[in-house]
């Protein structure tokens, strides 16, 4: 890999125009997907509503047909962009990816882009695993939880059933993958700073009670106030928080390691040199 690059000076003009081919490829990768997604989006969007259909099997009213409505005629159509854009982004998201790491690379050392790939390659793989988590449990459970309140009319009592906006659904369930997906980078996150000795695994254990209060707000204020997705949010939070203070400790253990044998080295050629030396 590291034959690639060049470690050496270029003019700022060299870097503009670096910048502009990787955002030009960037760019263009995504608006390809963004076409592909939108020619699909009314498909996308029905893969996107089966965890509506799932909470209604869950909450037992299979009898029902599963509606959505829309009430301005605009509504649809944004909301199709908005479901290609979102999977553009997913989709073209190795392509961006590949090109911030050729654009950065050149600036690295050898040792510090064979650190970078894997938090490049782990960084997709765990926000999708946040995803896959809200897509397949907590959006049914969510929806389960709102579809409790419904009212099946009879004496004394109206007929209140849960219709839902094709935007406001599609809203709720972008909240919750951008949500999750986000507190999944968290170990990715800590790592690098420990990387860059910003922060140490010891810090981060003296702030894991603010870390925790810190967490429930967060699950507060990005997730729908119903107690399921904020406790959902907030708990794996605070395990990710934990597996972050591991990874940080291996880190600081890796970089002693090779300290010492570094030291190891040192002396072994200051031991051979006084040799030479005295045989001299």
């Amino acid at each position: 890999m590291s034959g690639d690059y060049e470690d050496k000076p270029q003019p700022l003009i060299e870097h503009l125009i670096e910048l502009r081919r990787r955002l030009m490829w960037a760019v263009g990768a995504f608006f390809v997907a963004f076409l592909v997604c939108f020619y699909f989006a009314k498909g996308l969007f029905n893969l996107l509503v089966l965890p509506f259909k799932w909470s209604v099997e869950w909450a037992g009213l299979t009898h029902r047909n599963i509606e959505l409505i829309y009430t301005a005629p605009q509504e649809f159509f944004f909301t199709q962009i908005k479901v290609a854009m979102f999977s553009a982004l997913v989709i073209a998201f190795p392509i961006i990816a590949q090109q911030i790491y050729k654009f950065v690379a050149p600036g690295l050392y050898k040792n510090e882009r064979a650190a970078f790939l894997p938090f490049l390659i782990a960084s997709p793989v765990l926000f999708l695993i946040g995803a896959a988590l809200v897509y397949f449990f907590f959006t049914p459970m969510v929806m389960w939880f709102f579809l409790s309140m419904e009212q099946g009319g009879g004496e004394g009592q109206v007929s209140i059933q849960l219709l839902p906006k094709v935007s406001e659904y599609l809203s709720l369930i972008m909240t919750l993958i951008f949500a999750f997906g986000l507190v999944f980078q968290l170990p990715v996150v800590s790592s690098l700073l420990v990387r860059a000795g910003f922060i140490t695994s010891q810090s981060l254990v003296d702030k894991r009670k603010y870390a925790i209060v810190i967490a429930f707000i967060a699950a507060a204020v990005l997730t729908p106030p119903d107690p399921i997705s904020q406790i959902g949010l907030a708990l794996p939070t605070i395990l990710l928080y934990e597996i972050g203070i591991y990874t940080a400790r291996l880190i600081e253990r890796q970089r002693a390691s090779a300290a010492q044998e570094s030291d190891s080295e040192e002396d072994a050629a200051s031991a051979s040199a006084s040799q030479e030396a005295d045989k001299a």
